[in-house]
């Protein structure tokens, strides 16, 4: 349907407006900008932990390891949440999420070094590991709601 006319004389078909006041199609190109800037800080810190961990676990396994337990995502991700919603509810809610979550991830990182030992490829232990706490997790999504977590 095409739009002729003022915003008011479109009745129910008008555009949504945005939080800015003005149609979403009018918005000025800085609230997008800096939105994706946002995006592309987190998801660069993010790329830097994992390659960090990556350069640290080459020469010394033990501390990659510790570095990459440290919860610096989980803590990263709970203050932005905050930073941006105010909300110390909705991070309780994600902490309690990601501790449920954990649960299910730990045979993994049995699994996998057992699975290594005893001579299976890489590749197919990754995917037998990836594939149980696949499992794990659907298990934990179908059993935690019935617990009383909220996800």
């Amino acid at each position: 349907m095409p739009f002729f006319g003022t915003l008011s004389s479109l009745g129910p078909a008008r555009p949504k407006l945005g939080r800015c006041g003005g149609p979403i199609f009018l918005r000025p190109k800085a609230v997008g900008a800096r939105i994706m800037l946002s995006f592309l800080a987190k998801a660069g810190f993010a790329g830097l932990t994992v390659a960090l961990v990556t350069v640290v676990a080459k020469r010394y396994p033990g501390w990659g390891g510790l570095l990459a337990a440290l919860p610096i995502t989980s803590l990263l991700a709970m203050s932005l949440l905050y930073a941006e919603t105010r909300d110390a509810e909705q991070v309780g809610q994600l902490s309690t999420s990601i501790l449920a979550f954990i649960v299910p991830s730990i045979p993994l990182f049995i699994a996998l070094p057992l699975l290594l030992r005893s001579g299976v490829n890489y590749w197919m232990a990754l995917a037998i590991v990836m594939a149980g706490t696949m499992a794990l997790y659907a298990a934990a999504f179908w059993a935690l709601p019935r617990l009383g977590v909220k996800l």
